[in-house]
């Protein structure tokens, strides 16, 4: 009896589904609208950018996609599974990870005891060991931070620490929402690095970040973000033509106007030099 050949899979079935997608998302803080249609992929494995002006909506979408904020629209896939309006604890559960500006370390526990708690919570007492192990390996400062309180560290350090967690269960997708904002370069690189590690492991990253040069060095993809709305999305070496469109675009119609910005209006491209932070934080 002859058997038939099973079918080979198409290229189509091998190709593994974006570890995140966002849909004609929208979102609102009360009856101010702050993201309008927005979508993009996040490759599964890939390093993804979202940049923007100051107020473009960049940490808004990154609070979406990490539950702290719902959607008044569209749809959220993480590994190809709908998770549109699942909450936080549930999301995180599932592979999201979401380093925020903020440094989210405990101030009155040392670097090791941070690390324990958070360990513990992701993998259990029994890895607890092997996973210090690999965080002092991979950020050598915490090591040799390892008794002092976290409260204490500098910025840079208590973003190192943040970081540091999630190396016990590498993630599907972290979120890294402005992380180097403030630092100083030596320290930034430490950060850029850090992130590097995590990609390595498979974790797929989306950087929210004011550092454009720095972003796009190590990004696949891109999205640009103004006024809530995507600019552009594709390939990261595509986002600095964007942005200088973006720019020739407001200067056009200053120029039409006949004025100028109002003092006191943020840059629609800050450099890292200029001003710390979104103006109107979204």
């Amino acid at each position: 009896m002859t058997v038939a050949p099973e079918p080979r899979a198409s290229a189509v079935d091998t190709v593994a589904a974006p570890a995140l997608e966002v849909v004609g998302i929208s979102a609102a803080y009360g009856p101010y609208r702050a993201l309008f249609d927005v979508s993009f992929e996040v490759p599964a494995g890939g390093i993804t950018a979202l940049i923007g002006s100051n107020g473009a909506g960049k940490s808004t979408v990154s609070r979406v996609v990490s539950g702290l904020l719902a959607t008044s629209a569209g749809t959220l896939r993480l590994g190809g599974q709908t998770v549109t309006g699942w909450p936080a604890y549930k999301l995180a559960r599932a592979g999201m990870a979401h380093v925020p500006e903020g440094r989210g370390v405990f101030a009155s526990l040392t670097v090791e005891e941070n690390l324990k708690l958070a360990f513990r919570q992701r993998g259990g007492r029994k890895g607890v060991a092997d996973s210090l192990e690999r965080a002092y390996e991979a950020f050598p400062l915490l090591g040799s931070r390892r008794n002092q309180h976290g409260g204490t560290l500098s910025g840079g350090e208590q973003r190192i620490l943040s970081l540091a967690k999630v190396l016990v269960v590498p993630p599907q997708v972290l979120v890294a929402d402005e992380i180097s904002l403030g630092l100083a370069p030596l320290m930034t690189d430490i950060v850029y690095d850090g992130m590097r590690r995590i990609n390595a492991t498979g974790t797929a990253l989306m950087i929210v970040e004011q550092q454009v040069d720095r972003v796009l060095d190590i990004a696949q993809t891109a999205v640009v973000l103004e006024h809530g709305a995507v600019a552009y999305r594709g390939p990261a070496g595509g986002a600095l033509a964007a942005v200088e469109g973006l720019l020739q675009a407001r200067e056009r119609a200053e120029s039409s106007s006949g004025a100028s910005a109002p003092v006191g209006v943020p840059e629609l491209w800050p450099s890292p030099e200029g001003p710390a932070g979104e103006g109107n934080r979204t």
